[in-house]
């Protein structure tokens, strides 16, 4: 992600033109509030306008100051915060690093970067890093020590992280590589880092590379025996056949990872002149292909079964306007989200501050979205921690038709492509209204080479309706505050389906995880009168087998924690039903029964609706004003397990859905809940359910929720052919953690425009209001 190259932009399809010149103030810096704890002197003595953030990022950096001990203040001391996602020269220059330590030319010529990203740093760095050395300064983060703290001059170098793949050898290996401020200036990209260390990682396969895709595509697509096979079909223009290339999974010795395998799935569009015409309409079955990636050669193909391709459905587009045979619909009124003011968040480099919160965004190769030093200033307590790192860690596919090719369906979509490297830059097409602030995302290529994605991460206000409201039916006198929230997201394409991530922070303190699934239909075909009871039929010849949807949150938790605090539990409760007798005399009574998980194997929990079944995440040591721990609770939205047997091939790697929750003692390096490498897997359990083996203690420890939600998919006749999006996620809400409703002082609403009945008149001929 990029810091110089931010945006804040209007709307999307704002017809009201906003030049630079123009632009209306963000921040009102005279009027504006400091947000840091009471008694930070280094605060109180910095300019209030120097220190504040705006949506365009200082292009200078802030001079040095120095507090009344003497202790030297940096607000720029280094060019990236910690935790700053890596910049496109420090992957250039991690990249130089790692091929200049290739021992032979063959052996750099053959160096494949799957994935560079930021090592990050122990979580005291970060206290110490925004303690002193960046905006807004929070000296309250690290412990007191007599004396006062001893201030390094600097922080540590940055380091990254390379995941590389050697096409030669079959090799895997991991790379770390350390930046300094000298490596990390570019100068024609002569300068390197230093390679700190460097391990081949034995029996396993990479992720995914795009590249790979293409050239997979294109050497089927160039195999005689499929020309032949396409032919049968009546297909004989192969620039109309779609190859995707999926991971083979691993169903047995012949997917082990000593070969670079994938089965692709085969489809053929029908017109060459419709650019985005829905090419998963008409899927090709009964066609077997195996590739080894590394070598790029086919090493398997069968035609086992002449499936006729399905006819030509009209309604298979959705292409706007009439160019297809479809009439977009003409009585929608043009809604506008206006902001004349600007947004109300305000943004430095990656950090963000809205209403009383503020955090970091960050974004990984992997992963995409992740969110860092979620915290809530909260009156004269000051900062109040509430996590230390949030995202989505994984996601898995799982389709339930037994038949060939369908059964391998069974993505691991990040950790078997990537769900970051498959972002959208929003330029081509934002789904957000209102003031937008924007994020770059840099990634390297298969080969080295650095790509940018324009406008990758999306960050706005949004309205949400009431918040709270009460009307005294004594005086007739009614209060209502409007919810707004603001959205952190991120949009990613794994070959037929779209999954837009996101992350709602609340005015009332609430935090809400949100994926919205849309796209296409992943599609089989039907020979003639066949119906399979593994799907629904959608169209002549045509099918959507039944799947479903997993994602994997994990929540680095540090509620009311210091940076190097571990005084975090976790605590189930369930709402019971009183017993009949003396204290249930009426049959009516029922009440919240707490648990304690003590330890990571008691912490395999599932949701269970019937009891409203939520756990909280307390502090053992803060109390409120009753004298109750401090805390915040998970609330599972809607959620399903896997509908497959206990041997079933997938649940190998995907051990982790076996519970809708797991609770471990947080450790550097457990990021991953199927292992790093889940591609071509053999091993079982790896990730989260080996480590939980260990059964640490948390009764009192640093904590993170590993939260698994799903979606049932059996698709509808609605869903095609385009699939209308469905939402799914879950709530993180206070519980005992503020003295009261932080809903309290939002300010009345007096409404963003003036209040407009709409009278309707008589209906015209055909069915239409006529006017209004």
């Amino acid at each position: 992600m990029a810091t110089a190259q931010e945006k804040a932009t209007p709307c999307c399809g704002d017809n009201n033109n906003r030049n630079s010149s123009t632009a209306p103030s963000v921040v009102n810096r005279s009027s504006s509030t400091s947000t840091d704890p009471p008694g930070d002197p280094i605060r109180k003595r910095a300019s209030v306008t120097t220190l504040m953030a705006t949506v365009d990022p200082f292009t200078e950096p802030p001079p040095k100051t120095t507090s009344a001990k003497g202790i030297p203040v940096m607000m720029r001391a280094q060019t990236s915060h910690p935790l700053d996602p890596l910049s496109a020269a420090e992957i250039s220059v991690a990249v130089a690093t790692v091929r200049s330590a290739g021992k032979t030319p063959e052996v750099r010529d053959s160096m494949r970067f799957v994935e560079v990203a930021l090592v990050e740093p122990e979580k005291n760095v970060v206290a110490l890093a925004d303690a002193y050395f960046f905006p807004p300064f929070q000296p309250s983060l690290l412990p007191r020590t007599k004396g006062g703290p001893v201030i390094p001059t600097k922080l540590p170098p940055r380091k990254a992280r390379l995941v590389v793949y050697n096409k030669r050898s079959n090799e895997t290996s991991i790379w770390i590589v350390e930046l300094t401020e000298v490596h990390a200036a570019t100068r024609g990209g002569h300068h390197r880092g230093k390679v700190i260390s460097s391990e081949v990682v034995p029996d396993v396969q990479p992720p995914m590379d795009a590249v790979e895709y293409a050239e997979c595509e294109a050497l089927v697509k160039d195999y005689p025996p499929f020309q032949e096979a396409m032919k049968k079909r009546g297909i004989e223009d192969m620039d109309l056949v779609m190859v995707d290339p999926w991971c083979v999974g691993y169903h047995g010795e012949a997917d082990a990872p000593s070969r670079r395998l994938a089965k692709p799935l085969i489809f053929c569009r029908t017109e060459s002149d419709c650019p985005i015409e829905n090419g998963y309409a008409r899927p090709v079955e009964g066609i077997h292909v195996l590739v080894d990636m590394q070598n790029m050669v086919v090493l398997e193909f069968e035609d086992r079964k002449l499936v006729p391709l399905p006819p030509a459905d009209p309604l298979r587009n959705y292409t706007s306007g009439e160019t297809r045979g479809g009439v977009d619909r003409s009585d929608v009124k043009p809604l506008q989200i206006i902001q004349p003011e600007g947004p109300s968040f305000r943004v430095d480099g990656h950090f963000v501050q809205w209403q009383k919160w503020n955090f970091r965004i960050s974004f990984t190769p992997r992963e995409g979205l992740v969110i860092y030093s979620v915290a809530y200033i909260d009156g004269s307590r000051g900062r109040r921690s509430v996590a230390h790192r949030l995202s989505f860690a994984e996601m898995v596919v799982p389709y339930g038709d037994p038949n060939d090719p369908h059964y391998r369906k069974n993505a691991f979509d990040a950790g078997e492509d990537g769900l970051g490297k498959n972002a959208h830059s929003l330029k081509k097409g934002c789904d957000c209204l209102g003031y937008i602030k924007y994020f770059d995302a840099h990634f390297t290529n298969f080969t080295g080479g650095v790509e940018t994605i324009e406008n990758c991460v999306c960050l706005h206000e949004e309205d949400h309706g009431i918040l709270w409201k009460h009307q005294d039916w004594r005086t007739g006198l009614a209060e209502v505050r409007r919810s707004r929230r603001l959205t952190v997201s991120f949009i990613c394409t794994v070959a037929n389906y779209e999954y837009g991530f996101y992350w709602h922070f609340y005015q009332d303190g609430k935090i809400e995880a949100e994926v919205k699934l849309t796209g296409v239909l992943s599609l089989g075909a039907l020979q003639p009168g066949e119906i399979r009871k593994y799907g629904t039929t959608i169209a002549p010849g045509l099918y959507a087998p039944v799947h479903q949807h997993f994602f994997v949150a994990r929540m680095d938790m540090a509620v009311d924690c210091k940076p190097g605090e571990a005084y975090n539990q976790v605590v189930e409760v369930d709402v019971k039903v009183e017993e009949p007798g003396q204290n249930n005399i009426h049959n009516n009574a029922f009440y919240a029964e707490e648990k304690l998980l003590k330890s990571e194997l008691e912490a395999l929990r599932d949701c269970n609706p019937l009891s409203a079944r939520h756990w909280i995440v307390r502090n053992t040591r803060a109390v409120n004003r009753t004298g109750q721990l401090t805390g915040y609770k998970l609330v599972p939205g809607s959620n399903c397990l896997p509908l497959a047997g206990s041997e079933a091939k997938f649940l190998r790697r995907a051990a982790f859905l076996k519970h809708n929750l797991w609770v471990t003692a947080y450790k550097s390096g457990e990021m991953h809940p199927g292992g790093e490498f889940p591609n071509q897997n053999p091993r079982v359990g790896e990730g989260l359910a080996t480590w939980v083996q260990q059964n640490r203690s948390l009764e009192e420890a640093d904590v993170v929720l590993w939260y698994i939600f799903g979606i049932t998919h059996v698709p509808r006749l609605e869903d095609w052919p385009v699939m209308p999006v469905e939402h799914i996620g879950f709530m993180l809400m206070p519980h005992g953690f503020f003295n009261c409703s932080p809903a309290v002082d939002v300010p009345p609403s007096t409404g963003d425009m003036e209040d407009k009945e709409v009278i309707p008149s008589k209906p015209s001929q055909n069915g239409l209001i006529a006017k209004l």
